[in-house]
C-alpha cells in the first residue's frame, strides 16, 4: 500500500448560477494499492463529498464533484516536503503580499490562542 495526494475539482453553484464561476481544488491524501486504484477512491470521495444546501440568504448552493485532475504517488513522507505548489500571477504584487502576511498573522494568532487554552 501507498500514499497518494489526489486534486478533486469541485464546481460552486450558487442559486442559478448567474456569477462567476467558481472551483474548488481540494488536495487529499489517499492510501491505495497503486495509482488506479488511488484514483477510483479519490473520485468515489468526490463522489460521496458533493453537497446541495441553502446558504444564509436561502439561495441553494451546489457543490457539484468535476473529477480527480491529478494524482502523485508519495514515496516518503519527509517534514518539510512540498505537497503543493502554484504559481500566481497578480496585478498589484503588493495586493498579494499584504494580503499572505494578514493570513500569516492571523494564523499565528490563532495557532498561539489554541496552544494557550491547551496548556
Amino acid at each position: 500500500m501507498n500514499w497518494y495526494l489526489a486534486k478533486i475539482v469541485y464546481q460552486i453553484i450558487c442559486d442559478k448560477g448567474f456569477h462567476t464561476p467558481q472551483f474548488d481544488e481540494q488536495l487529499r491524501l489517499i492510501y491505495a494499492e497503486d495509482n488506479l486504484h488511488a484514483f477510483y477512491k479519490a473520485r468515489l470521495l468526490g463522489e460521496h463529498e458533493e453537497d446541495n444546501f441553502l446558504n444564509k440568504l436561502n439561495k441553494p448552493i451546489c457543490w457539484k464533484f468535476i473529477d480527480v485532475s491529478e494524482i502523485h504517488k508519495l514515496d516518503h513522507l519527509v517534514d518539510g516536503a512540498e505537497m503543493y505548489s502554484k504559481i500566481n500571477e497578480e496585478v498589484s504584487p503588493e495586493i498579494f503580499i499584504r494580503n499572505t502576511r494578514l493570513k500569516a498573522t492571523k494564523l499565528l494568532e490563532e495557532s498561539t490562542l489554541q496552544f494557550i487554552k491547551l496548556n
